[in-house]
């Protein structure tokens, strides 16, 4: 029989990933347009604008990293 611990840290691990992929989302549109428009004005932006659009998706890697560490615990 399952316990109700066990359902909670599946929960808490889904929630992690779930919430840090919103997050990394919300973040990359607003990044990602601004991104757009200086590499229209100046392609020679690409590289620093690149770099820049792929931080927020360290926070989904992180999130990743926290559910593996919680479904470790089971």
């Amino acid at each position: 029989m399952v316990d109700v611990g066990s359902g909670m840290v599946a929960i808490g691990a889904g929630l992690a990933v779930g919430l840090a992929g919103l997050a990394s989302g919300w973040a990359e549109k607003d990044i990602g347009s601004a991104a757009v428009g200086a590499v229209a004005e100046n392609p020679k932006n690409f590289g620093r604008s690149l770099i820049l659009t792929v931080i927020p998706e360290t926070i989904v890697i992180f999130g990743l990293v926290i559910a593996f560490l919680l479904m470790g615990k089971i």
